[in-house]
Order: C-alpha cells, then sequence, then structure tokens
C-alpha cells in the first residue's frame, strides 16, 4: 500500500459556466476517477486548484461590497473556496465510494501553509486567477478595477495576476498523516492552502494564493508520501508543445528534466509549474513524481504519463 497525493488541476472542477450546478457536475465525473483509484487500496491524499474560483469570488465579493457590509481579504476568499469545492469534492467522492461498498469516508480539511514574510513574489505579481479575457475585456476590467494586475495566460487571454509566494510548511501536514493513518481521505491544502506567515508568534493571513502544484509538493513530503500525482489535461508532458515536432516525455531522471527545464520548454503557468513541483518532490525525497491526464488516474500502475525519477 502506497501514500499518494494526488493534485488536480482545473480541469477537475472547470464546466461550462460558474454555476454550482456545473461545477458540482464536474466534480462528480473527477471523483468516480478517483474513487477507482483509492478502491485500489493505496491511502490518497487529494489536494486541488482553486484559481478561477477564488478570483471569481473576489469580483463577486467587490461588486457587492458596502461600507456596512465590506469585501472580504483574499486570504479569507482563499477559505471559502477551499471550504466549497472541498465540499463538493467530499460529497461526490462519499457518494461514489457509498455506491461501490468501499468503507472509506472523505474528510475536507480547510488548510493553512506557511509561507515567507519577505518572499519576493509579494513584489511581483505572477499567478492567474479568475476568468480569461480578450485585450478589449481587460482593459475594461482595469477601469474598474485600477489597483488589479492583469498579466497574458500562455497565450489563453488574459487574466488577474496576485502574489503567490513559495509554500515553506504545510501547517495541518500532521492532521493529514493521521487522517490518513485512520482510512480516512483527506481533501487538504485547496488552491495552495491559505498562506500565512508568522509574526510575533501568531500565524497572519497574507493577501496571495499559493501555487497548487507547489503546494501539493510540500505537502507530499511534510506527510511522508510515497509518491505525488500530478494530473491535469494531458497524457504526459511534452517537448515543444503544440508543435509538430512535440515529443512526450516518458520516463525521466530529475537531472534530464532540470535541463530541460532550463531550456525552455515548459510554459509558465501551465506545465512549467508542474515540472518544478515533481522535480523538488523527487529531489527532497528520492520518490516517484507523475504528471499524466485525469484519464490516467487509475492506470498509474501501467507506468502511464511522465515518470520522473532519481
Amino acid at each position: 500500500m502506497k501514500k499518494i497525493v494526488v493534485a488536480l488541476g482545473g480541469n477537475a472542477i472547470q464546466a461550462n459556466d460558474n454555476s454550482a450546478t456545473a461545477q458540482q457536475k464536474a466534480v462528480q465525473k473527477t471523483m468516480k476517477v478517483i474513487a477507482q483509484m483509492i478502491e485500489q487500496g493505496d491511502q490518497v491524499a487529494i489536494t486541488h486548484g482553486n484559481g478561477p474560483q477564488v478570483g471569481n469570488l473576489l469580483l463577486q465579493q467587490h461588486a457587492g461590497a458596502s461600507k456596512d457590509n465590506p469585501a472580504m481579504p483574499l486570504d479569507t476568499i482563499s477559505a471559502m473556496t477551499q471550504g466549497s469545492i472541498g465540499y463538493w469534492m467530499q460529497k461526490a467522492l462519499d457518494d461514489q465510494l457509498h455506491a461501490d461498498n468501499y468503507p472509506s469516508q472523505a474528510v475536507t480539511l480547510v488548510t493553512q501553509t506557511i509561507v515567507a514574510a519577505d518572499d519576493p513574489a509579494f513584489n511581483n505579481p505572477t499567478k492567474p486567477i479568475g476568468p480569461f479575457y480578450d485585450f478589449n475585456e481587460m482593459q475594461k476590467q482595469q477601469i474598474y478595477h485600477p489597483d488589479y494586475c492583469y498579466k497574458q495566460d500562455a497565450g489563453r487571454g488574459y487574466r488577474q495576476v496576485v502574489p503567490s509566494p513559495k509554500p515553506v510548511e504545510i501547517v495541518n501536514a500532521p492532521i493529514i498523516r493521521n487522517l490518513l493513518k485512520n482510512h480516512f481521505i483527506p481533501i487538504a491544502c485547496g488552491g495552495g492552502g491559505i498562506p500565512v506567515i508568522v509574526k510575533d508568534g501568531h500565524l497572519r493571513g497574507v493577501a496571495g494564493v499559493i501555487d497548487k502544484d507547489f503546494s501539493a509538493a510540500k505537502m507530499a513530503e511534510d506527510i511522508n508520501a510515497d509518491e505525488l500525482v500530478i494530473l491535469t489535461t494531458v497524457d504526459h508532458a511534452f517537448l515543444n508543445y503544440g508543435k509538430e515536432n512535440q515529443q512526450a516525455i516518458g520516463k525521466i531522471k530529475v537531472e534530464q528534466l532540470k535541463q530541460y527545464l532550463a531550456a525552455g520548454y515548459f510554459a509558465a503557468g501551465s506545465m512549467k509549474p508542474k515540472i518544478e513541483a515533481a522535480i523538488e518532490f523527487v529531489e527532497k525525497t528520492g520518490n516517484l513524481a507523475i504528471i499524466t491526464s485525469l484519464s490516467n488516474a487509475n492506470k498509474l500502475a501501467d507506468g502511464v504519463g511522465t515518470i520522473v525519477y532519481n
């Protein structure tokens, strides 16, 4: 039996519209696949992104804000989306496991992640959140929200960007370990976890969104996971992705992957953080990291995807 951290990308939640009903339907499809993975007998901890949801909720908060009912700060919005997405996943996963007569239960844990107060990310926002805009729509949003920063996101359009500090420690890692030990399925570190700093001996929430893949790698390290599995929209990481000479990366040593990373083969905001997270986990633990599609989640024993090893 292996201990596995599964990091779900936005495609696990994304739908054609932003309604709760549509997103829950997407989550139900995802959890059917994850249930099959769990039923193979491994201990599985789940984490997920929240970029679109936290951005949309931030817009809603500001659109409805008033003097008597002010908008919530970004760290609180992160907690709110952790709770809502975790609720959807927990319910869908429990329903599927119950239907399959599998004796386990999911638990959503609102998780805090310590970051460094002097992380340079606070002076250089890079993490995309919320919806995509074309150039004209982005300019309109900039008028409505002059204090927001917008950047091009991997050629797919413009999105608001916020600081994305690196995770230093998963505060709730001992609870995650204990849940796994007692045969629960933790859904933790949603959206990278709520970024907090240590100040005067206390944890203080800060404005930012931690990259889900980096946080997944840190969580996997902190709970002594045997594998980090990053599930995305493609079966492999690729060299020259989208070009005629694109090449799927199969099993690869971490040192070779670092050379490809340094050569600029992976797009920022897309595959690059997944590659960096895989490298970090393998280097720090000596264990495997796998990048593949959601549809391959229950085929990991067959050696699918990009497999990173020492």
